[in-house]
C-alpha cells in the first residue's frame, strides 16, 4: 500500500518518521520541524488504518511491507515510536538506514492477564478530552487536541491485530544497522532486563529521566537531547 507522507524541510539528507498506534504524522509535530532546522528532509507517514492512509489487513509485517513501499531506501535517519519501532525493526533490513532510533519500541506485548489488552486499545478511541489529558499531564495542549482528531480517523481494528502478538518476545536478534533504544522511564514496554538484553545484542540503550511513553511529546527537550550523537 501507498502511505500518505508528510514532509517538513528541503534538505539534502533524509529522515523517516514512522508513529505509534491510534496517532499520524500530525505526533510528529515538533520533531519534524526541529530536524528540518537541522539539514534534513523529513518525511513521517499516516501507516494503514490512521491518519490519511487507506484501510485493510492489519499486521506488523503488513506495516513494514506498507513502509518499505512508500519511503525512500538508504535515509540517513529513521525513527519509529512504539508500533511504529516494531514495523521499523521489520523493515530496516530493506530500508537501510544509516542510523535507525527505535523510541520505546513496542518489543514487547505483555499478556492480557499482566495488563495489555487490544480491546482496551480499541475502546480507546472513544477517550474523552479529559482522560487524554488526565493521562498525559505533560503534554501540550497543540498535541491533546490533536491526539483527539488522530483518534477520530483511526481505525481500532489496528490494535485487535495485535493480539496474536502478546506475550511473545519481539526483541530483535540483533541490529540491522547502529541503533539507539531511546526508552521511557520507566518503560511499560522495555523492562530493565530487556534493555541489558537489547545492549548485550549491540543496541544502545539510553532513557529519558521521567518521561512517558510518547517521549517526543511528553518531554520534546528531553527527546531532543538523548538523540546526541545520533542526528
Amino acid at each position: 500500500m501507498q502511505l500518505h507522507t508528510h514532509t517538513w524541510g528541503e534538505g539534502d539528507r533524509v529522515a523517516l518518521l514512522i508513529h505509534g498506534i491510534m496517532a499520524d504524522h500530525r505526533t510528529w509535530r515538533r520533531v519534524g520541524p526541529a530536524l528540518a532546522d537541522r539539514g534534513y528532509r523529513v518525511i513521517a507517514v499516516d501507516l494503514r488504518g490512521h491518519g490519511a492512509s487507506h484501510r485493510g489487513e492489519y499486521s506488523p509485517a503488513i506495516f513494514a511491507d506498507d513502509v518499505v513501499e512508500s519511503l525512500p531506501a538508504g535515509a540517513e535517519l529513521a525513527i519509529g515510536h512504539s508500533l511504529g519501532g516494531l514495523t521499523l525493526s521489520l523493515a530496516a533490513d530493506r530500508l537501510k538506514p544509516k542510523r535507525a532510533v527505535f523510541s520505546d519500541p513496542a518489543w514487547h506485548l505483555a499478556a492480557p492477564e499482566l495488563g495489555f489488552s487490544p480491546e482496551m486499545f480499541a475502546q480507546f478511541k472513544a477517550a474523552p478530552k479529559e482522560q487524554i489529558q488526565a493521562m498525559n499531564p505533560r503534554w501540550d495542549e497543540a498535541d491533546v487536541d490533536i491526539e483527539l482528531e488522530t483518534l477520530a480517523v483511526w481505525d481500532e481494528a489496528t490494535a485487535l491485530s495485535l493480539g496474536p502478538l502478546t506475550g511473545t518476545d519481539l526483541l530483535p536478534a540483533a541490529p540491522t544497522v547502529p541503533s539507539l533504544v531511546q526508552l521511557a522511564d520507566p518503560s511499560f514496554l522495555i523492562s530493565q532486563e530487556r534493555a541489558a538484553v537489547l545492549k548485550q545484542r549491540g543496541f544502545e540503550v539510553r532513557s529519558v529521566a521521567g518521561a512517558g511513553h510518547t517521549i517526543h511529546r511528553d518531554d520534546f527537550d528531553g527527546f531532543m537531547a538523548s538523540l546526541e550523537g545520533w542526528l
